[in-house]
């Protein structure tokens, strides 16, 4: 099955991509319907685990959404494990060194050009039998986290490493290692002056720079950056968002009669 995501790439776009804390297949099947090019599950800082993970997946297999998944860390067993569960896509957080660049590459990749065991249990139903073990290491897309200054001083390093599709921004902990407040949306100099070299230095390696972004606003201004993944915030901040919206409107229109 082709990688939607790698073929937006391609075609000179922006991925919009949709995130995933609430551990429920239904969640994800609205989500899914709401026309994101992918859809994360975030099993780092969402409430989700393995089984979540698989029931959003089938949720979300009736929809043209590319599933991907952020890890917790950057080891090989759950690594292989996303992908033998279906993930199209990996997000890594913490990656710091070129060595652990690789680490990934090695974790995601089946021979050569990496050590993944072969046993795609769920992931091995999106092709014929065979072919998925033979297109994987080439439709997979493969995100290490840069969102610390280790990573930043490294970050030219990191982005030689063969096997990766781009790097994803974590703004607030790229933030928080800066010794700045830990949000979303960015506007210090010093943060825009990293992104916009972030950007230059994937443009030169025909990489694909990702960023987590708090909604709308911030995601059309990082694309209009350069950023070619944009994330809008998760289905749990979208629907508070829209709840507290809608309750202040209500609150508003009936003239403090409610």
């Amino acid at each position: 099955m082709p990688n939607k995501v790698k073929e937006i790439w391609k075609s000179g776009k922006a991925v919009v991509n949709g995130w995933l804390a609430i551990p429920s297949g239904f969640s994800a099947e609205v989500i899914a319907q709401c026309g994101f090019d992918s859809v994360t599950v975030d099993m780092q800082h969402g409430v989700q685990d393995y089984q979540s993970m698989v029931q959003c997946f089938q949720a979300m297999h009736g929809h043209p959404v590319t599933p991907m998944v952020r890890v917790p860390w950057n080891e090989p067993g759950i690594v292989g494990k996303v992908l033998d569960g279906g993930a199209y896509g990996v997000i890594c957080p913490m990656i710091n060194t070129p060595q652990e660049a690789k680490n990934l590459v090695q974790y995601a990749k089946y021979p050569p050009k990496g050590t993944r065991s072969n046993g795609p249990i769920r992931s091995g139903m999106y092709g014929s039998a065979g072919s998925y073990q033979q297109t994987a290491n080439d439709e997979i897309v493969l995100l290490p986290m840069m969102e610390t200054k280790t990573a930043v001083e490294n970050m030219e390093a990191i982005l030689d490493v063969e096997g990766i599709d781009g790097v994803y921004i974590g703004p607030s902990d790229l933030g928080f290692s800066y010794g700045l407040v830990p949000k979303l949306d960015r506007e210090e100099p010093e943060i825009l002056k990293i992104y916009d070299k972030i950007i230059k230095e994937c443009d030169k390696r025909k990489l694909y720079p990702g960023i987590h972004c708090s909604g709308p606003v911030g995601a059309a201004k990082n694309i209009g950056m350069g950023f070619k993944l944009v994330t809008l915030a998760n289905d749990s901040g979208i629907m508070a968002t829209a709840a507290r919206q809608w309750i202040d409107q209500t609150r508003k229109d009936s003239k403090g009669k409610a």
